[in-house]
């Protein structure tokens, strides 16, 4: 019994037509149901054994924060459903703030200058 299957032959423009996909904000899951395009265990193992392919996933993925961003005007511009688009809006906010942290995320910053400075001393008498 011969089984057709998709494709798991690595090649480079293989990786390419993947990440400019992920990078387009696609989730893996959605590329991996084209019938041309690997499984989902394939990619998993590329990413583990494929040093290159690694990289370019990595950097596919900070992209796609960006072109989820773009996804959150579209919805907010063009929703009707209050409720669910606000779900779809958040849902994509949190999103864009893991894989873009420092552009997208929350962030605190505390920042203060002291122009004294301190000397603690640990065990010990002061005789002054």
């Amino acid at each position: 019994m011969s089984r057709t299957g998709r494709p798991s032959k690595y090649s480079e423009e293989l990786a390419d037509a993947i990440c400019t996909r992920l990078a387009q904000g696609e989730s893996m899951r959605s590329v991996c149901r084209d019938e041309d395009m690997p499984v989902m265990q394939t990619m998993w193992r590329w990413i583990r054994e494929k040093a290159e392919f690694s990289e370019q996933y990595a950097r596919a993925k900070q992209e796609s924060a960006d072109a989820i961003i773009e996804d959150i005007l579209d919805i907010a511009d063009e929703g009707e459903d209050v409720a669910r688009d606000r779900l779809r809006i958040d849902a994509r906010k949190w999103v864009a703030s893991k894989l873009k942290p420092k552009k997208y995320g929350d962030t605190t910053k505390l920042e203060y200058e002291l122009p004294i400075n301190y000397v603690i001393t640990i065990g010990g008498a002061d005789n002054t």
